[in-house]
Protein backbone atom coordinates (compact mmCIF):
# COMPACT_ATOMS: atom_id res chain seq x y z
CA UNK A 1 0.00 0.00 0.00
CA UNK A 2 1.16 3.54 -0.76
CA UNK A 3 2.74 5.04 2.36
CA UNK A 4 0.49 8.09 2.08
CA UNK A 5 -2.55 5.84 2.54
CA UNK A 6 -3.37 5.55 6.26
CA UNK A 7 -6.57 3.52 6.02
CA UNK A 8 -8.66 2.27 3.11
CA UNK A 9 -12.03 0.53 3.19
CA UNK A 10 -13.55 -0.61 -0.09
CA UNK A 11 -12.12 -1.02 -3.59
CA UNK A 12 -9.26 1.08 -4.94
CA UNK A 13 -9.42 4.17 -7.10
CA UNK A 14 -9.67 2.01 -10.21
CA UNK A 15 -13.25 1.32 -9.11
CA UNK A 16 -14.12 4.88 -10.15
CA UNK A 17 -14.43 3.42 -13.65
CA UNK A 18 -18.08 2.89 -12.70
CA UNK A 19 -18.80 6.51 -11.78
CA UNK A 20 -22.21 7.80 -12.80
CA UNK A 21 -22.63 10.46 -15.44
CA UNK A 22 -24.34 13.73 -14.46
CA UNK A 23 -27.55 12.48 -16.08
CA UNK A 24 -27.43 9.29 -14.04
CA UNK A 25 -26.92 11.04 -10.71
CA UNK A 26 -29.70 13.49 -11.58
CA UNK A 27 -32.01 10.55 -12.14
CA UNK A 28 -30.99 9.03 -8.81
CA UNK A 29 -31.72 12.31 -7.02
CA UNK A 30 -35.13 12.96 -8.55
CA UNK A 31 -37.39 14.13 -5.74
CA UNK A 32 -34.64 15.14 -3.32
CA UNK A 33 -35.71 18.43 -1.74
CA UNK A 34 -32.33 20.03 -1.06
CA UNK A 35 -30.13 21.99 -3.51
CA UNK A 36 -27.20 20.12 -5.01
CA UNK A 37 -25.03 20.63 -8.07
CA UNK A 38 -22.43 18.89 -10.19
CA UNK A 39 -18.93 20.30 -9.64
CA UNK A 40 -15.46 19.54 -11.02
CA UNK A 41 -14.71 18.85 -14.65
CA UNK A 42 -18.18 17.57 -15.45
CA UNK A 43 -19.59 20.99 -14.45
CA UNK A 44 -17.43 22.62 -17.12
CA UNK A 45 -18.85 20.25 -19.72
CA UNK A 46 -22.43 20.90 -18.57
CA UNK A 47 -21.81 24.64 -18.95
CA UNK A 48 -20.40 24.15 -22.45
CA UNK A 49 -23.07 21.66 -23.47
CA UNK A 50 -20.60 19.05 -24.64
CA UNK A 51 -18.06 16.62 -23.18
CA UNK A 52 -14.58 18.01 -23.71
CA UNK A 53 -12.49 15.26 -22.09
CA UNK A 54 -12.75 11.92 -20.24
CA UNK A 55 -13.64 12.12 -16.54
CA UNK A 56 -12.27 9.82 -13.86
CA UNK A 57 -15.08 10.38 -11.36
CA UNK A 58 -18.22 12.42 -10.67
CA UNK A 59 -18.43 15.05 -7.96
CA UNK A 60 -21.51 16.80 -6.66
CA UNK A 61 -21.70 19.42 -3.91
CA UNK A 62 -24.28 20.03 -1.23
CA UNK A 63 -24.46 22.21 1.87
CA UNK A 64 -23.20 20.23 4.85
CA UNK A 65 -26.53 20.63 6.61
CA UNK A 66 -28.29 19.08 3.59
CA UNK A 67 -26.02 16.04 3.21
CA UNK A 68 -28.32 13.75 5.25
CA UNK A 69 -31.07 14.25 2.64
CA UNK A 70 -28.72 13.21 -0.19
CA UNK A 71 -27.56 10.22 1.83
CA UNK A 72 -31.12 9.16 2.55
CA UNK A 73 -31.98 9.37 -1.14
CA UNK A 74 -28.97 7.15 -1.92
CA UNK A 75 -29.49 4.79 1.01
CA UNK A 76 -28.84 1.74 -1.18
CA UNK A 77 -25.19 2.80 -1.35
CA UNK A 78 -22.47 2.56 1.29
CA UNK A 79 -20.98 5.94 2.16
CA UNK A 80 -17.32 6.35 3.03
CA UNK A 81 -15.64 9.34 4.68
CA UNK A 82 -12.58 10.48 2.69
CA UNK A 83 -9.78 12.67 4.03
CA UNK A 84 -5.97 12.82 3.95
CA UNK A 85 -5.20 9.30 2.76
CA UNK A 86 -8.12 7.70 4.59
CA UNK A 87 -11.24 6.08 3.15
CA UNK A 88 -13.38 4.90 6.05
CA UNK A 89 -16.70 3.11 5.77
CA UNK A 90 -19.56 4.77 7.64
CA UNK A 91 -22.21 2.67 9.33
CA UNK A 92 -25.77 3.50 8.18
CA UNK A 93 -26.48 5.74 11.17
CA UNK A 94 -22.98 7.19 11.56
CA UNK A 95 -22.74 10.90 10.68
CA UNK A 96 -19.97 12.28 8.52
CA UNK A 97 -17.20 13.56 10.83
CA UNK A 98 -17.11 17.34 11.11
CA UNK A 99 -13.57 17.55 9.72
CA UNK A 100 -14.41 15.54 6.58
CA UNK A 101 -15.55 17.26 3.39
CA UNK A 102 -15.89 14.27 1.05
CA UNK A 103 -18.09 11.19 1.07
CA UNK A 104 -17.79 8.50 -1.60
CA UNK A 105 -20.83 6.35 -2.40
CA UNK A 106 -20.06 2.68 -3.03
CA UNK A 107 -22.26 0.33 -5.02
CA UNK A 108 -21.83 -2.71 -2.77
CA UNK A 109 -22.95 -5.29 -5.33
CA UNK A 110 -20.80 -4.00 -8.19
CA UNK A 111 -17.97 -2.85 -5.90
CA UNK A 112 -17.74 0.40 -7.82
CA UNK A 113 -17.58 4.00 -6.61
CA UNK A 114 -20.51 5.94 -8.08
CA UNK A 115 -20.34 9.54 -6.85
CA UNK A 116 -18.22 11.80 -4.63
CA UNK A 117 -20.41 14.06 -2.48
CA UNK A 118 -18.59 17.25 -1.45
CA UNK A 119 -19.72 19.14 1.67
CA UNK A 120 -20.00 22.94 1.35
CA UNK A 121 -19.91 25.50 4.19
CA UNK A 122 -22.61 27.69 2.60
CA UNK A 123 -26.38 27.43 2.67
CA UNK A 124 -29.28 27.50 0.24
CA UNK A 125 -28.85 31.21 -0.43
CA UNK A 126 -25.09 31.74 -0.28
CA UNK A 127 -22.23 29.91 -1.99
CA UNK A 128 -19.05 29.87 0.09
CA UNK A 129 -15.58 28.87 -1.11
CA UNK A 130 -14.53 26.08 1.24
CA UNK A 131 -10.82 26.98 1.17
CA UNK A 132 -11.42 30.63 2.04
CA UNK A 133 -14.82 31.34 3.54
CA UNK A 134 -14.39 35.07 2.96
CA UNK A 135 -14.99 34.40 -0.74
CA UNK A 136 -18.74 34.16 -1.27
CA UNK A 137 -21.44 34.79 -3.85
CA UNK A 138 -25.20 34.48 -4.05
CA UNK A 139 -25.94 30.85 -4.86
CA UNK A 140 -28.19 31.88 -7.73
CA UNK A 141 -25.17 33.59 -9.37
CA UNK A 142 -22.76 30.66 -9.01
CA UNK A 143 -25.06 27.67 -9.48
CA UNK A 144 -27.01 27.03 -12.68
CA UNK A 145 -30.03 25.56 -10.91
CA UNK A 146 -32.44 26.22 -13.77
CA UNK A 147 -30.49 23.94 -16.10
CA UNK A 148 -31.57 20.37 -16.78
CA UNK A 149 -28.79 19.24 -14.42
CA UNK A 150 -27.76 21.76 -11.72
CA UNK A 151 -24.06 22.59 -11.88
CA UNK A 152 -21.53 25.02 -10.48
CA UNK A 153 -20.64 27.71 -12.98
CA UNK A 154 -17.09 27.68 -14.41
CA UNK A 155 -15.86 30.58 -12.27
CA UNK A 156 -16.55 28.54 -9.13
CA UNK A 157 -15.11 25.35 -10.60
CA UNK A 158 -11.96 27.08 -11.84
CA UNK A 159 -11.38 28.77 -8.48
CA UNK A 160 -11.00 25.31 -6.97
CA UNK A 161 -8.89 24.08 -9.88
CA UNK A 162 -6.50 27.04 -9.64
CA UNK A 163 -4.73 25.49 -6.66
CA UNK A 164 -3.34 22.39 -8.41
CA UNK A 165 -3.27 23.38 -12.08
CA UNK A 166 -2.98 19.78 -13.25
CA UNK A 167 -3.12 19.15 -17.00
CA UNK A 168 -6.85 18.48 -16.78
CA UNK A 169 -7.35 21.76 -14.90
CA UNK A 170 -5.45 23.66 -17.57
CA UNK A 171 -7.57 21.92 -20.21
CA UNK A 172 -10.79 22.92 -18.42
CA UNK A 173 -9.60 26.54 -18.13
CA UNK A 174 -8.72 26.70 -21.82
CA UNK A 175 -12.00 25.04 -22.87
CA UNK A 176 -14.33 27.43 -21.10
CA UNK A 177 -12.38 30.71 -21.06
CA UNK A 178 -13.77 31.90 -24.43
CA UNK A 179 -17.32 31.36 -23.14
CA UNK A 180 -16.92 33.31 -19.88
CA UNK A 181 -18.61 36.70 -19.91
CA UNK A 182 -16.96 39.79 -18.47
CA UNK A 183 -18.75 39.47 -15.13
CA UNK A 184 -17.59 35.86 -14.66
CA UNK A 185 -14.02 36.74 -15.65
CA UNK A 186 -13.95 39.66 -13.25
CA UNK A 187 -15.32 37.62 -10.33
CA UNK A 188 -12.88 34.76 -10.99
CA UNK A 189 -9.91 37.10 -11.32
CA UNK A 190 -10.75 38.80 -8.02
CA UNK A 191 -11.23 35.48 -6.24
CA UNK A 192 -7.98 34.01 -7.60
CA UNK A 193 -6.14 37.21 -6.70
CA UNK A 194 -7.25 36.71 -3.10
CA UNK A 195 -6.49 32.99 -2.88
CA UNK A 196 -3.56 32.61 -5.31
CA UNK A 197 -1.83 35.97 -5.93
CA UNK A 198 0.25 36.14 -9.12
CA UNK A 199 -1.46 33.05 -10.54
CA UNK A 200 -0.71 32.40 -14.21
CA UNK A 201 -4.41 32.46 -15.14
CA UNK A 202 -4.85 36.08 -14.09
CA UNK A 203 -3.27 37.48 -17.25
CA UNK A 204 -5.77 35.59 -19.41
CA UNK A 205 -8.75 36.86 -17.42
CA UNK A 206 -8.16 40.59 -17.89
Amino acid sequence: MNRSVKHWDGPGVEAWCGAWTPAEVAQKLVGVEVPWCVVGGWAIDLFLGRQTRPHGDLEIAVARSDFPAIRACLDAYAFHAVKSGEVRALSPEEPLPAEVNQAWALDREAQLWRVDVMQEPGDRDTWVFRRDELITAPRRALVSSDAAIPHLRPEGVLLYKAKACRPKDEADFAACLPSLDSSARRWLAQAIEKSHPNHAWLAALV
